[in-house]
């Protein structure tokens, strides 16, 4: 099977190596590796350069862009642009972030699931952070959720889920979607990447409300969005992104902002929603 993977990046060039070298080292090769340099400020151009000039599998695309790091469209803006650019037929597409470090049996482990379920669309590992010398599980999702920093898809299912919306939520969404059109999202707890910085870090104050324009965007409703505001707030220790959450909801509502998702599939995705909330508590 052959595997691109498209990373955008925004200022990484601290990190951007640390990312390549582990993508080079993997027991598969990807087929092409794509970095879409998202309007750095930095150095990250030039330290792709050098790995370009040393490996025909990597390309460097630039792409101009507002410095503000907002969750959601800015990345999926990156990663559609270098999707646009992209000249390889794949089976697999991997959508990574440029600070993370991958264990060297990744990708083959990725591929080798692929070819057993040809039932599954998506597919992923796990996130781990280090803290106080240790690396841990970055725990702010379910463990059947794909960290958007790590997104795999088979190419079929990704064509029909109609991409990657560029919205805040585009990485539940997607899974959504999948699930929507008939395909198995699966994740492995033994693939373990380093994650070198933690989510949403970069965000800037524009993104408070954003969450909650999600919730509102997937058709959530408002006692599915009351209650996964308030799980999200309680796994980031923070009361004040609750309130934050519902008040985007409340403001996406007032603006009448458009829907991420038709009326047909949002039902589905309360119904999706309802039933793993029932089977948590059963």
């Amino acid at each position: 099977m052959k595997l691109v993977i498209i990373i955008p990046a925004y200022n990484e060039a601290a990190l951007i190596g640390k990312t390549l070298d582990s993508l080079l080292a993997q027991r598969f090769s990807a087929e092409k590796i794509i970095v879409v340099d998202d309007g750095s400020t930095d150095e990250t151009p030039e330290v792709v350069m050098k790995y370009v000039e040393r490996n025909p599998s990597i390309q460097l695309i630039q792409k101009s862009s507002e410095a503000a790091h907002l969750p959601g469209s800015k990345v999926v803006q990156a990663f559609n642009y270098g999707l646009e650019r992209l000249d390889t037929d794949y089976d697999i597409l991997c959508k990574f972030d440029a600070d993370l470090i991958f264990p060297e049996n990744y990708l083959g482990t990725v591929v080798k699931a692929f070819e057993q379920n040809q039932n599954l669309g998506m597919y992923g590992g796990f996130c781990y952070v280090e803290r106080n010398g240790s690396w841990e599980l970055e725990n702010l999702t379910n463990k059947d959720h794909i960290r958007g920093a790590l997104k795999s898809y088979r190419k079929a299912c990704f064509e029909a889920i109609g991409g990657l919306k560029t919205a805040m939520g585009w990485d539940t969404l997607d899974e959504l979607l999948a699930q929507y059109h008939g395909w198995a999202v699966a994740t492995n707890e033994a693939l373990h990447v380093k994650h070198l910085k933690p989510t949403g870090h970069t965000y800037s104050a524009k993104a408070k409300y954003k969450q909650g324009e999600a919730f509102y965007g997937m058709r959530y409703g408002l006692a599915l969005t009351a209650i996964a505001s308030g799980k999200l707030a309680f796994r980031k220790k923070s009361f004040k992104l609750f309130k934050d959450y519902l008040n985007g909801y409340f403001k996406a509502q007032k603006k009448h902002l458009p829907f991420l998702v038709t009326q047909e599939e949002g039902a589905f995705i309360r119904k999706l929603r309802w039933k793993k909330i029932r089977e948590k508590l059963l």
